[in-house]
């Protein structure tokens, strides 16, 4: 069932779902070895939600939060529930690729990425590519030559903070990959893999098993939950179920 927009701060966040199921075998473990330390319920079994998100600003300038895992043949096949129906869920909202202004990748892990270049083309040809610099610097060849380098002159490259479009803004926020970045429009953040199971709402210090530094993704986490929290806003999330969480 299609997930509703919201409004945020004048910017229409459309959650678009590319996949729903559990990791294949390759990297799939025992939620607590994934999760150690973590509260994670009756069921063993992780059903991931592969959220993207679009945004779209006042006078119609559109962002594309992530996209998704790609093609039957991508560098997410090997575990993920391939092919992703991001093209799909753009036509429901009623936008095509070459109307998508701009496009934000959280980090270049395959199930977050693999939209983006589908034999050896761009998808998205008059988008700006967003990259945090850390993340482009510590990336596995594979996915550079995949994701980033057929994209050339379209690859922006930002450093820490910076402004996608006036009132979407994207953040650094290491840990899960060095490169990691949120997005952030008014009280909503979108949060990328720095919350991945709710267990780690509920103890935001939970490690994850394929966090790169997870003591940084920890510190991450419990700064970026206690901001949302202390200005009363939420989190749209990449593998819940439902996308956004209000916390609390």
């Amino acid at each position: 069932m299609p997930h509703h927009p919201i409004t945020v701060a004048g910017v229409e966040v459309f959650p678009l779902c590319d996949a729903v199921g559990p990791m294949g075998d390759s990297i799939r473990r025992p939620l607590p070895e994934m999760f150690p330390g973590g509260c994670h319920g009756e069921s063993d079994e992780w059903i991931l939600h592969f959220h993207c998100y679009l945004l779209r600003d006042a006078v119609g300038r559109v962002v594309l939060v992530d996209t998704g895992i790609g093609p039957e043949d991508s560098p997410a096949a090997s575990w993920a529930p391939v092919p992703g129906v991001l093209g799909a869920e753009l036509a429901r909202v009623g936008v095509s690729p070459e109307e998508v202004d701009a496009v934000v990748i959280t980090h270049l892990h395959s199930d977050h990425a693999s939209g983006t270049v589908i034999g050896g083309v761009p998808v998205f040809a008059n988008a700006r590519h967003v990259f945090q610099r850390a993340e482009i610097d510590t990336a596995a060849e594979e996915i550079l030559d995949h994701v980033v380098r057929p994209l050339g002159e379209r690859v922006q490259v930002v450093d820490g903070q910076a402004d996608v479009l006036p009132g979407i803004r994207v953040i650094h926020t290491p840990g899960h990959t060095l490169g990691h970045q949120v997005v952030q429009v008014g009280d909503l953040v979108l949060s990328g893999d720095v919350v991945l199971h709710p267990t780690q709402l509920a103890d935001p210090k939970v490690t994850y098993l394929y966090d790169a530094d997870p003591e940084l993704a920890a510190a991450t986490r419990v700064e970026l939950l206690e901001r949302v929290r202390a200005e009363g806003g939420m989190i749209a999330t990449a593998h819940f179920a439902e996308p956004f969480t209000v916390i609390r």
